[in-house]
Parts: structure tokens; C-alpha cells; sequence
């Protein structure tokens, strides 16, 4: 189990957290022995809307012992409040991840990234309660801080220099307001992506995979339309980048929370979506416990239950929950009402969500949504790696400008959930604020074929093969290859410890089809049942 994080708080913010999370876990030890699993938004197509957290990971043996990233069976299983504090990601500067790793002489190629934005304010408020006092302005007075704080604020106010898709230009570069508004950026999301794009300039740095003079085309940079994702992905390249320049970037703007541009029409997508929210829904009212815990908060706030539902409460729950904040409380009344929604409440409801992750693997419908709605997203990840590969062969003249070695999409959780699954990682950790997939294109050395014959003269030479071409896939850190459908059974222990690509290749235009009884991703969306 990850320690909880509490190092990068205020002194009274980190002693508050303590008490909530040491009373939290006497409440659950006492009183609960549910089983741990994953949870899943209640609406995948639109914004966040549920949380929660479980083990990803994997990786390949590179002649260290590799770590055990996913989750094993064990006695006693995680509760739901030391997930919740997983998923509120606080920046650790001790983290390390394992992008960049490689055996040796091996080319590091291209590098594509997905993020989660970071923490932010609330979607939803509570009916009749205060508004968690979040000030969302940015000062390396405040904590968390981060080292590039300062100049991240300056170089932000010159992004008129930037090229922007529409309607980016007119989303503001930077979260501003004393109190935040719905949805905002906080200033731990600013520090997280900070940090993440820290962390990633210093894995690849070494590899060459972008000078300080990198060339416009060589990077591309794509977000939705929310400030909260274009402000973390900014956040992110001021990090990563060798040098950030303004005038080399463009950022670019996907409509659609599952990236898929032009292909995004899937008649059988939305109806997998259809059956899954409906299993979802069955599942969640059949919960008794659940049902009286909604009924209590209700009670307490003066509410009908079919308010409290409505405003998503665990939304906000969270956001108390990861800034350290006491839960909301409303004064006590004649009428019986009042008094402060509880930890052991809380845990109810993060229990269902656990529970209902394990019912959703089962029934393998969101699985299927996944695979239909992020083939779009999929086949231009394996598209762009093939264009770099081919300008990599021996003896290609270089394209002026250079490729495309670096590509970032500022996403959403209702955007990685699916990717996860469509990759096959469906034991990963649900993804927390600024989470990170990360796709990275190998290349191993030039091997030499045949041997000079004896006697043979100077101009004899063995004739060199061009290396080949490798994947690897990492989940916050940590290598989840060989855990993918597409490199889940090859064999580890061959010539080459890195999953090839002609896998992931076959993956995406075939192989992935077959959980839907297609062929393609046009045969999958259109065929009709039967």
C-alpha cells in the first residue's frame, strides 16, 4: 500500500489530514471488511464525476529486478480512505518513474504522452453547505510550491506569442481567482504537472530526444477545451521542455474528451456506453447500505435525497478530503437537521465504487466501450510511430525540421479511463489528478549479418540489418507493458526484453476488434446485432 501523502501541506493542514485519516481507518477496521477494486466515472462521455484508486503496472527486466506494480492477493485488503488520498496525488519531489529506461545502445525514438489534468476545484457543490475556501491564485508563498513557480508565471503572461487552435486563445493561460470557480485548477494541480514534466525532461534528457533548439515541428501539443487541461498540459511543457519558446508552439484543440477527432462517430460505442451505465445504475441502488447513508447525509443537510444525489457530493467530498479540509457542516435546527457529514460516510460511498469496478470488469461491457472509443486516439498514437520509425531507417535523408518526436494530449479522466482498459489494464490504478500514460518508440542497435569470408579483400564488408523496433508503455511511472493484451504473452526472456511494435501495430488495426466480434473499427461501429 502507498504511504499516504502528506509531506508538501501546511503544518495544521497535514496535522487535520492525520487526525481524518486515523479515525477514518479505526472507523473502517472496526466496522468493514469489504474487498478493494477499482471505481469508474458514472459518465464516461461527459465530465469527472467519481474517484478512486488501484494498483497499475509492470514492466520489463532490463537486468534489475523489477518492481511489482500490480495488485497481488493479500489478507487484508486496502480501504477506500487510503485510496482517496492515493488519487489526490500530493507532489512527492522524492518521485522517480521508470520512463527512459532501456538496455543499453537502445534509440529512444519518440515519446507520446497522455495526462490527466491536476487537482482542481469542485464540478459540484453541495445544497446549503459552504464552498470549500480554495484560493486558486498562484504564489510560491503558498503549498505546495514548486521551484519553476515564478518564471512558469512570467513565461504564461507572454502566451500571446503562442499559436493557438480556436478556442484556445481566449482560455485564460493561468487559474486566477481568490476563490476558485467551479472546475479550476488549483495551485497543487499547477505544481503536480510542474513536477511531472520535471521528472520527464529529466528521464529523456540523456537520449537526445529534443535539443534546446527543437524545431515547431518536432512537438505536438493537443488539449480539450477546458482551462483546467490546457493550463496543466502548459504547466507540463514548461517542465519538460529544454527550452520553452512560445513562438515554436502551437497547441491544438480536441472537442472530444476521447481525442478522436475526425473519427469519432460509433453508433455501438454509445450503445456499450448505454448498457454499462445502466449495469452501473442497477448495481448502485441495490445497495442498501449505500441507499441509508444518502438518506443520513440528506437528513442531516435538510435535503431531499434526490438533491443530495444530484450534486454528485463525493465530488466535493474529495476535494475537502485532498486540501485537508473539515467536511461540510450546517447549523443544527428545530426540526432535527444539522450537524457535519462524516468520514464513515464517506467510506460508504467510495466502498460502492470499489465494489462496483470489480462488477464492471465482470460484466466486460465498459471494456467493450473502451475499445471502440479509443481506437481513434490508438491507431494515431501507432500511425506516429510508424512515420518516425521510417525516417529513422538507415540511409533515409532526414526530414527538414525534423519528426515528430514528441506528442502531448492534456486529457481528462473520462479520456485515460478508457485508454487503460482498451490497452488491457484493467487491474490499473484509477487515473488520480495528473496521472500519466506514457508511449515510448525503441529502437535497438544495427546487428551485422553474414562474416567477412578469409582471404576476402578491404572492400568485402558484412552487410549491417537496421535495428529493430520496440514499445514500451509506462502508467505514472511505472513500465505496464507486459501487462497489455498486446504484449501480455510474449516472451520475455528472448533476444530482445522490449515488446515489439509490429504487437502493438497488430493490436491496434486487427487483433483489439476481436473482444466485439469485428474486424475493424468500422465493422465493430456499424454492424448491426445478429
Amino acid at each position: 500500500m502507498n504511504q499516504l501523502p502528506f509531506q508538501s501541506g501546511e503544518d495544521q493542514t497535514s496535522a487535520l489530514r492525520s487526525r481524518l485519516v486515523i479515525s477514518a481507518l479505526n472507523w473502517w477496521c472496526e466496522d468493514k471488511q469489504e474487498s478493494v477494486v477499482n471505481l469508474i466515472p458514472t459518465a464516461p462521455m461527459g465530465e469527472e464525476r467519481m474517484f478512486h484508486s488501484v494498483d497499475g503496472g509492470g514492466g520489463v527486466n532490463l537486468g534489475k529486478s523489477r518492481k511489482r506494480v500490480l495488485p497481488v492477493p493479500h489478507k487484508q485488503e486496502p480501504n477506500p480512505i487510503s485510496e482517496a488520498y492515493a488519487y489526490c496525488n500530493t507532489p512527492n519531489r522524492t518521485e522517480q518513474g521508470w520512463e527512459g529506461h532501456s538496455p543499453a545502445d537502445y534509440k529512444l525514438l519518440s515519446v507520446q504522452v497522455m495526462i490527466r489534468h491536476g487537482d482542481r476545484y469542485p464540478l459540484y457543490s453541495i445544497p446549503k453547505t459552504k464552498r470549500p475556501a480554495i484560493d486558486c491564485t498562484l504564489s510560491i508563498n503558498k503549498k505546495p510550491s514548486h521551484p519553476l513557480m515564478n518564471s512558469y508565471i512570467s513565461h504564461m503572461g507572454q502566451g500571446e506569442r503562442g499559436h493557438w487552435e480556436t478556442p484556445l486563445g481566449s482560455v485564460p493561460r493561468l487559474p486566477s481567482h481568490s476563490a476558485c470557480e467551479m472546475g479550476e485548477l488549483t495551485q497543487t494541480g499547477v505544481v503536480q504537472h510542474l513536477h511531472n514534466g520535471q521528472l520527464l525532461h529529466q528521464a529523456y534528457k540523456h537520449h537526445n530526444l529534443l535539443s534546446s533548439d527543437w524545431s515547431p515541428r518536432q512537438v505536438w501539443v493537443e488539449t480539450t477545451g477546458k482551462s483546467r487541461t490546457l493550463q496543466s498540459g502548459l504547466a507540463f511543457l514548461y517542465g519538460f521542455l529544454p527550452n520553452f519558446d512560445w513562438t515554436k508552439l502551437t497547441v491544438r484543440h480536441q472537442w472530444s474528451t476521447l481525442f478522436c477527432g475526425s473519427a469519432c462517430d460509433c453508433p455501438a460505442r454509445n450503445k456499450y456506453l448505454e448498457e454499462e451505465q445502466r449495469r452501473q445504475y442497477k448495481l448502485r441502488v441495490a445497495d442498501a447500505e449505500l441507499e441509508k447513508t444518502y438518506a443520513d447525509m440528506a437528513r442531516t443537510l435538510g435535503l431531499l435525497t434526490r438533491q443530495l444525489r444530484a450534486a454528485n457530493p463525493i465530488d466535493s467530498l474529495l476535494c475537502h478530503l485532498c486540501h485537508g479540509l473539515s467536511f461540510p457542516c450546517v447549523p443544527t435546527g428545530d426540526d432535527g437537521t444539522g450537524g457535519c457529514l462524516t468520514m464513515a460516510q464517506f467510506a460508504v460511498i467510495r466502498r460502492q465504487q470499489l465494489e462496483d469496478e470489480a462488477d464492471r470488469r465482470r460484466a466486460g461491457l465498459y471494456h467493450k466501450y473502451a475499445i471502440l472509443a479509443m481506437y481513434p486516439y490508438l491507431n494515431r498514437t501507432a500511425s506516429k510511430m510508424e512515420r518516425v520509425a521510417k525516417g529513422s531507417e538507415a540511409g533515409r535523408r532526414p526530414r527538414a525540421g525534423g519528426e515528430e518526436v514528441f506528442s502531448l494530449s492534456s486529457a481528462h479522466d473520462v479520456s485515460m479511463a478508457p485508454l487503460l482498459s482498451a490497452l488491457g489494464l484493467e487491474e490499473a490504478r484509477f487515473p488520480r489528478f495528473a496521472a500519466r500514460v506514457v508511449f515510448e518508440l525503441w529502437k535497438s542497435p544495427p546487428t551485422t549479418q553474414g562474416q567477412p569470408k578469409k582471404g576476402a579483400g578491404k572492400g568485402d564488408k558484412s552487410k549491417a540489418k537496421d535495428g529493430e523496433l520496440f514499445i514500451r508503455v509506462l502508467y505514472n511511472g511505472e513500465d505496464v507493458t507486459f501487462h497489455t493484451t498486446f504484449c501480455r504473452s510474449h516472451d520475455r526472456h528472448a533476444s530482445h526484453p522490449l515488446c515489439p511494435l509490429k504487437n502493438f501495430l497488430s493490436f491496434v488495426r486487427r487483433d483489439m476488434f476481436s473482444v466485439v466480434n469485428a474486424t475493424s473499427y468500422q465493422e465493430a461501429c456499424y454492424k448491426r446485432p445478429g
